[in-house]
């Protein structure tokens, strides 16, 4: 009998209790048995998968499982299941794929001494990201919102770190920015925008910028088309993008409002994102589905608007019949002046 070994890796995060691990593959069990009853070897099958619970330190652990001693059932059944198989530690983590084995966390990185937070603000579904360089405990923030910035504040004090710079990744329509209030709370700290969204900050940004924190950096790249001043921030090893609100999980943003230009969008992702490596991390602004990590590979091959052509995205986008969002009479004055119009 041939032997398949699956092995499959997941990072669990600090504040997981539990791993629950789940494999699905279509195996002709009875013919097995069956074979192994004639053989006298009684019930090989029989094991018990269990669930096992502990508590997790304060750094992130490698999980190993090997599943084993698996017959092959077709050659098609057992692609299908490498291609389709999942591991899910709730939100942390969207998926592993068997076949690539490619392992990561949306809630924390710590590799290259690079300390990474994915945060969530229920209301407008926004991410707030924190990076910050393990060594020297520089530390940046992306899109903070208002509503959670005792949250955000708490987190770096606790974490020992020293804030540098919170960017906005464009002027928000749906949510006011924290990053004026921050700066009041914490000395010395900088805003960031890009230079093309006609807010203020303390430093505006372009094409090809980098903004620096330890021995890490983000580069700019301007990808407008959801509003003028859209960027997306991309590490310097390009394994994570922070694409805002141009590139979402699925989907991208809206271009019926604050400069929005259907065919700019479908250009600047298709020149500025999409020609990342398949495997670099997308992390979007929002999501409204739980979702909280794709890739560019994904999105690109997957994303049901971002793969037709250039007009048929177009006729899409004009379509869409979205709402106007509710804050936006209020958001875009107030991110206009880095959210400092009542402070």
């Amino acid at each position: 009998m041939k032997s398949i070994n699956w092995t499959l890796e997941l990072f669990i995060l600090s504040d997981l209790q539990a791993a629950v691990l789940r494999l699905v593959l279509p195996l002709n069990f009875s013919s097995v048995s069956d074979r192994h009853k004639q053989q006298g070897r009684g019930r090989p099958w029989r094991r018990t998968m269990c669930s096992v619970i502990t508590r997790v330190a304060a750094n992130r652990r490698c999980l190993t499982v090997t599943l084993g001693g698996l017959r092959r059932h077709t050659e098609g059944s057992s692609a299908s299941a490498a291609g389709e198989g999942r591991v899910c530690a709730g939100a942390g983590a969207r998926g592993v794929s068997l076949r690539g084995r490619r392992t990561y966390s949306s809630g924390t990185r710590l590799n290259d001494g690079l300390l990474f937070r994915q945060l969530f603000e229920s209301e407008s579904s926004t991410y707030t990201y924190l990076l910050a360089d393990a060594v020297t405990k520089d530390a940046i923030l992306i899109d903070p919102v208002l509503e959670t910035i005792d949250r955000d504040l708490k987190l770096v004090n606790e974490l020992g770190l020293q804030l540098k710079i919170a960017v906005n990744t464009h002027c928000h329509a749906d949510h006011i920015t924290s990053t004026g209030l921050m700066k009041t709370r914490l000395a010395g700290l900088k805003s960031a925008i890009s230079k093309l969204s006609g807010a203020t900050a303390d430093i505006l940004l372009s094409e090809g910028d980098k903004i620096t924190f330890g021995k890490h950096s983000l580069t700019v790249r301007e990808t407008p088309g959801h509003t003028d001043g859209c960027v997306t921030l991309v590490t310097q090893d390009q394994r994570m993008a922070f694409t805002g609100d141009a590139l979402l999980i699925r989907g991208c943003g809206r271009t019926d409002f604050q400069q929005g230009c259907s065919k700019r969008l479908y250009n600047s992702i298709h020149q500025k994102i999409f020609t990342l490596p398949d495997e670099c991390l997308i992390y979007p602004a929002h999501d409204y589905l739980g979702q909280t990590v794709s890739t560019v590979g994904e999105e690109r091959t997957l994303n049901p608007r971002l793969t037709k052509s250039l007009e048929e995205f177009v006729t899409i986008m004009n379509n869409l019949n979205l709402p106007k969002p509710s804050k936006i009479d209020i958001s875009v004055p107030a991110n206009l002046v880095c959210g400092v119009h009542q402070v």
